[in-house]
């Protein structure tokens, strides 16, 4: 039922979250922490939010959002009960706490407990629900400070988890702000009667631990078997090489590329410079360099892979043999170079394509939208006024659920 199998073929269903009152906690004191660059005005990224699904569901698209699964689920209490063991874990909370948090949640309404999980709850919050533990760890705390923490980043379900072919990755996420975001997919896919019925391989199970991290927004599923992946600063070496591993034990990917981006905040994935728009062609920031590339195939043995070296130059023909073509079509927006950083910074290249030559853009980059146009590229225009001051475009504000193949 659920099978992603290209990045540009048809999509049919589709994850989304609308943003609400996790949003609503970002300050321009934790911003920074909680990844992001600027405070949002909630209600018109909500309206815009809006905007986006309906153009989805005017496309065909059959829209999910993932406050509702993560509501459906925890009325499951094999799901509830994994979920608030996973939250309230002695290694953040102390022994002294946890029992209490636990107990404090597990006692609130299903509306009230989704909410919580996903916006976080402050000491205040938390003391009108309960007397104060006798806990080091919450007593240190100010009144509006929190015991636990916003989860702004569910914008982006792209990032936590990605869906290649039949199956599904659920990322372990790099930073600290985001971890705790694969406790809720893990729940959903295992429980929710959307999945549970369904019998699909996990490429991955997600973690608090290691370095060997991956995250979807690294992660474009090219079809008939190759993956295009970024090395970023959230995607690791190690973390490419587990999944790798992985999907070709699964059988239905043999190829792999992976491209290593300069580690900086605007190349934070490789979709924020790089996605697909139709069978050959992609959409390129102009300030990205031609990049090292890396194809990785199975080994002789499943603890082996081959790998072979491009230099930067030969970075388009790696992508182009993966996906058995001769070449590729790059198209690239002519403008100067600020007009490019700011489209850059604005999600031009972060497109989400409905069908083959078909892509959900923000209509404030005007210039790239433009250009793809002339390129015979159909730009489905969204408003991004706030969105987009989360640094994500509609790529990364979707994870697809069943696409075509090309």
């Amino acid at each position: 039922m659920f099978r992603v199998e290209s990045e540009v073929g048809r999509l049919h269903r589709v994850l989304l979250h609308r943003p609400g009152l996790e949003l609503k906690r970002l300050t321009p004191t934790n911003k920074d922490r909680l990844l992001f660059d600027d405070v949002l005005w909630v209600s018109r990224a909500q309206a815009e939010h809006d905007l986006f699904a309906q153009a989805l569901r005017d496309a065909g698209v059959v829209v999910h959002l993932f406050g509702d699964l993560l509501r459906e689920v925890l009325e499951i209490p094999e799901a509830r009960e994994f979920v608030l063991d996973r939250v309230f874990d002695e290694r953040v909370y102390g022994p002294v706490a946890v029992p209490a948090l636990r107990d404090c949640f597990a006692a609130m309404d299903l509306d009230t407990l989704t909410d919580h999980l996903i916006a976080g709850i402050t000491k205040r919050e938390l003391l009108d629900r309960i007397p104060e533990p006798r806990s080091i760890a919450i007593h240190v705390l100010d009144p509006d400070d929190f015991v636990l923490e916003p989860l702004p980043n569910h914008l982006y379900p792209r990032d936590t988890s990605t869906w290649i072919h039949r199956g599904v990755a659920i990322h372990a996420m790099r930073r600290a702000a985001r971890i705790r975001e694969t406790v809720h997919y893990q729940a959903i896919y295992r429980w929710h009667p959307l999945f549970s019925d369904a019998q699909f391989p996990v490429w991955s199970e997600g973690s608090k631990e290691g370095q060997a991290t991956t995250e979807g927004g690294d992660i474009l599923v090219l079809g008939g078997g190759a993956v295009l992946v970024g090395i970023s600063e959230r995607t690791t070496p190690a973390g490419v090489e587990r999944l790798a591993r992985r999907l070709f034990a699964g059988g239905e990917v043999d190829r792999i590329v992976a491209l290593r981006l300069p580690h900086r905040r605007a190349f934070m994935h490789l979709d924020t410079v790089m996605t697909m728009v139709d069978p050959e062609t992609f959409t390129q920031y102009a300030g990205l360099p031609m990049l090292p590339a890396y194809t990785i195939r199975p080994g002789d043995s499943p603890t082996e892979l081959d790998v072979v070296d491009h230099p930067p130059e030969k970075m388009h023909d790696a992508i182009a043999e993966a996906l058995r073509l001769r070449s590729i079509r790059v198209l690239i927006p002519e403008q100067d170079v600020h007009s490019a950083a700011r489209e850059q910074w604005d999600d031009g290249c972060n497109v989400l394509a409905v069908a083959p030559g078909v892509v959900v853009a923000y209509d404030r980059n005007t210039t790239t939208n433009s250009y793809l146009r002339q390129a015979g590229i159909e730009v489905i225009e969204i408003p991004g006024s706030e969105l987009g001051r989360g640094r994500g475009g509609p790529r990364c504000l979707s994870c697809p659920l069943v696409r075509d193949p090309i």
